[in-house]
């Protein structure tokens, strides 16, 4: 889902929640129409956060973004949470107000959140100039100006091989993922829908006593909706309520979702398992999760009319770490390159390296800005980035002309039974009230534009237009017209004006077919006419000669030829910065599955039209192959209790496939237009280590582990980055600053090998005593050399691999290798090698050295 504009007008609701939310956070000024300057900005301050402080805090002061404060449903549990924990964060939300009256006195601001866990610091609505006084504080390091932000199944879990594979490694679905808690920052969730009902099993199914969050309670959200999966759901708004655009009656006060979307991530993660599927009358499988007894807290932090803001999801994220869950999911990304020295350097991206620290694996999507290089929006080596990938399922609909001819399109929806039916263009049926008097007439959204009797028991022809995809326009009201004209189905021709589009498989309830390109909708035109007969002086049909016949596409197809990258998935190298320098990570980690993903939809959800009503829904995007790893690494999480996020991390990347099921390398689209014309092999930069391997991410064998405080060394090694590093985490750098390269990343990315260098990479075995080999091939123009080649290693013990690097040529071109470690118990462990930029001052030709 992409941000879209500013609601028009303030409405009175809208007005009346701001100063309900003044109020409630005690600030001392709502924003008025004659202030246009101010700006909501994000203020860190020098004095260490919660995770960083001796206190263990667990609850802050709430701060939500609602008209008043909503009552809290705490699931009938008791709290473990201490009166001094609780005292803490009020505390700091008491040093935040007294900093502000201090710096601003006797003027207007309005604070929106105290954030005291990950950061400490408050968002506030302020001028530029009370910005300046608030950045000359002593005890301020950082003011940054809020930003927005976007949110970027039934088959996938049997794909990637979860029910012979991990699950069974898991005692089953009944088990898999439980005692994890998944946060979402999404657009809420449906608590009605039965992927997230607790009453599936018989089973004790216990909320995990690490977890301390509630669930916040309004007419939206009522009393009860929270249960043993759903244990949390609070929503977060304050910066875009102060902004006058927050539409009550469809963005939702509440942890509802109005959109669809985040209903559509978290069932996907650890929706419940055997869900009957039903869209449009057809029974498309049953859905699950791939963790379908993790635990589900949801933190709303976007909406479906303007997508999401820096300060609402730094609060969101803020409170999900406090409240103890294990994993966090975000399926978005932010609209534009953070500026500064380094893009690692934002308040979400500082937030979630805090979120690290305390344990917690963070996942999020990479984006849909693909294929270009250079387009990934999520930057941080702390952060799992996530590209999307198709899986092997996909569903074919055709039609067979009468003269022979035969055009694929799309279309969830039933054939004509092998009967060839005759084809009425809606142009050609108008009746004579309606000629000329409406330009998208040829849409078919109103059936009184139309004469019953040419269109009765035949194919009715509908134009597909750029109305469509704007949604001025839907499938739903043309089926409705043809039913109401008592077609015997629909085909939809695709405009010429629309280039490019992709359309995802639509729900159907009747036979029909929507052609996706231009030149086929030519050739099924060019037929229609041909075998027409038309009066010469009206020019009005007197003879409909064309004939078809509709295939139908509710039954799947698999195909070997997956998983494939797809062209929306954001592609590397990861820029380091606005200017776009390369940095030495790869990005994304991984990729999964994220085109034509079935999953749960909200009973009210509109970010998709043609699925408005249904409960599941068909999506596609980088935030649908997210949650698949949100849920595998809290089955992961689940075997391994005490592995840290980078451990996770490593799993995952270590084990995932570069082939196809056909055992070819893995393929990458490259454009747009025509996607599958213009594919070729994916490098690291499209799909990181590889394509997940879920089973084998249970058994990695080694893990590559970092700490924080490696992180800590990566950042303050960057140029300039010492104060910066300050301002967000109230540390000094020390001198033993480390570059990127140097992280124990379970992959190595060199944007510029001048010459020769060498990494090292400290391995840990987590299974059985094992004895390993290591092998390699160079990236191109370059001689790379391993050592040792064999090793043995008992269990917990650790090896350092010293991986040397000299260039050959002189090339800007990036080129890329791999490294294997094979153990004699079946582990392989794979590290991905990237190398941009070779200097070299030898000229010799040099082969590169394989083993």
């Amino acid at each position: 889902m992409g941000a879209a504009g500013p609601a028009g007008g303030v409405n009175k609701v809208v007005i009346v929640v701001m100063v309900c939310l003044g109020m409630f956070i005690g600030c001392s000024w709502c924003q008025d129409n004659g202030n246009a300057e101010a700006a909501v900005y994000i203020v860190t301050l020098k004095q260490a956060p919660a995770t960083r402080s001796n206190a263990e805090v667990k609850v802050k002061d709430q701060h939500f973004g609602s008209a008043s404060p909503s009552r809290m449903n705490r699931l009938n549990r008791t709290s473990n949470v201490s009166r001094s924990d609780r005292g803490y964060g009020s505390y700091i939300s008491r040093v935040h107000d007294t900093l502000l009256r201090k710096a601003l006195r006797g003027e207007k601001y309005l604070k929106l959140y105290s954030y005291h866990y990950l950061i400490n610091g408050f968002a506030v609505l302020v001028t530029p100039q009370q910005a300046g006084k608030l950045s000359g504080r002593q005890e301020v390091s950082n003011v940054v100006l809020d930003f927005s932000v976007r949110t970027a199944t039934t088959h996938t879990p049997q794909f990637l091989g979860l029910p012979q594979g991990a699950w069974a490694k898991e005692g089953g679905s009944e088990t898999a993922g439980e005692g994890i808690v998944i946060g979402f920052i999404d657009t809420g969730i449906d608590p009605t829908h039965p992927s997230f009902s607790d009453t599936t099993s018989e089973n004790s199914y216990p909320v995990p006593q690490h977890f301390t969050g509630i669930c916040e309670v309004t007419p939206d959200f009522p009393s009860g909706s929270c249960n043993r999966k759903l244990v949390g759901a609070r929503h977060f708004a304050a910066s875009a309520i102060t902004r006058g655009i927050f539409n009550a009656s469809q963005d939702y006060a509440s942890p509802f979702d109005g959109d669809g979307h985040g209903t559509h991530t978290a069932s996907v993660a650890a929706g419940n398992h055997g869900v009957p599927v039903v869209v449009a009358g057809h029974h498309f499988g049953n859905a699950s999760g791939m963790a379908p007894r993790a635990h589900i807290a949801v933190y709303k932090a976007l909406y479906k009319s303007f997508g999401g803001f820096a300060a609402d999801v730094v609060a969101a994220i803020d409170q999900a770490a406090q409240d103890g869950v294990d994993i966090i999911s975000l399926s978005i990304t932010p609209n534009r390159r953070p500026p500064g020295i380094a893009t690692f350097f934002n308040p979400i991206d500082m937030a979630l390296l805090s979120a690290f620290k305390a344990g917690i694996f963070v996942i999020q999507a990479a984006g849909n800005t693909g294929p270009s290089p250079k387009s990934i929006f999520s930057f941080s080596p702390w952060i799992f980035t996530v590209g999307a990938a198709a899986h092997d399922r996909i569903y074919s609909n055709s039609i067979l002309l009468g003269n022979n001819v035969t055009i694929s399109g799309v279309g969830l929806a039933p054939g004509t039974n092998n009967t060839m039916c005759t084809l009425v263009s809606a142009l050609d049926a108008l009746s004579d009230s309606s000629a000329g008097n409406d330009m998208y007439v040829g849409e078919c959204q109103d059936s009184t534009n139309f004469n019953q009797d040419l269109v009765q028991g035949n194919l009715l022809i509908c134009s597909y237009s750029i109305r469509f995809v704007l949604g001025l326009s839907t499938i739903k009201q043309a089926m409705e017209t043809a039913k109401n004209l008592s077609a015997a189905g629909v085909v939809f021709y695709m405009d010429p004006f629309v280039i490019g589009f992709q359309l995802n498989p639509i729900p159907l309830s009747m036979p029909g077919i929507i052609i996706p390109t231009p030149e086929d909708s030519k050739v099924l035109l060019r037929y229609y006419n041909s075998s027409s007969e038309r009066d010469g002086t009206t020019k009005k049909i007197v003879k409909f000669g064309a004939v078809a016949c509709i295939s139908g596409g509710i039954k799947a197809n698999f195909s070997y030829l997956a998983p494939k990258i797809m062209f929306y998935s954001a592609r590397g190298p990861d820029p380091e910065d606005t200017f776009l320098d390369d940095a030495d990570i790869l990005k994304p980690n991984l990729v999964a599955p994220g085109n034509f993903i079935w999953a749960a939809w909200s009973s009210r959800g509109t970010d998709s039209i043609e699925f408005q009503g249904e409960n599941f829904a068909m999506m596609s995007g980088t935030s649908m192959a997210a949650p698949h790893i949100a849920g595998l690494a809290a089955l992961i999480k689940q075997k391994y209790p005490t592995f840290s996020p980078s451990a996770l991390g490593s799993a995952l990347s270590t084990t995932a496939s570069q082939l196809d099921k056909n055992q070819a390398p893995i393929m990458a689209q490259r454009a747009y237009a025509n996607p599958e014309l213009n594919q070729s092999p994916a490098t690291p930069f499209d799909m990181g280590s590889g394509f997940v391997n879920a089973t084998a991410a249970l058994d990695p064998g080694l893990i590559f582990d970092i700490s924080y405080d490696e992180y800590a060394s990566f950042l303050c090694g960057i140029n300039g980055s010492a104060p910066i590093f300050l301002n967000y985490t109230g540390q000094s750098c020390s001198v033993c600053a480390i570059n990127a390269t140097d992280l124990n990343l379970p992959s190595i990315t060199m944007s510029k090998l001048n010459q020769s260098q060498t990494v090292q990479r400290l391995a840990t075995n987590i299974g059985a005593n094992e004895t390993y080999s290591v092998g390699w091939f160079a990236p191109y123009g370059v001689t790379l050399k391993v050592s040792p080649t064999h090793f043995s290693l008992a269990s917990g013990e650790r090896q350092v691999l010293n991986v040397s690097f000299t260039a050959q040529i002189n090339s800007t071109a990036a080129s890329f290798g791999r490294i294997g470690i094979f153990g004699h118990l079946g582990h392989v462990v794979n590290i991905p090698v990237s190398v941009i930029v070779k200097i070299s001052y030898n000229t010799t030709s040099d082969t590169n050295f394989l083993q």
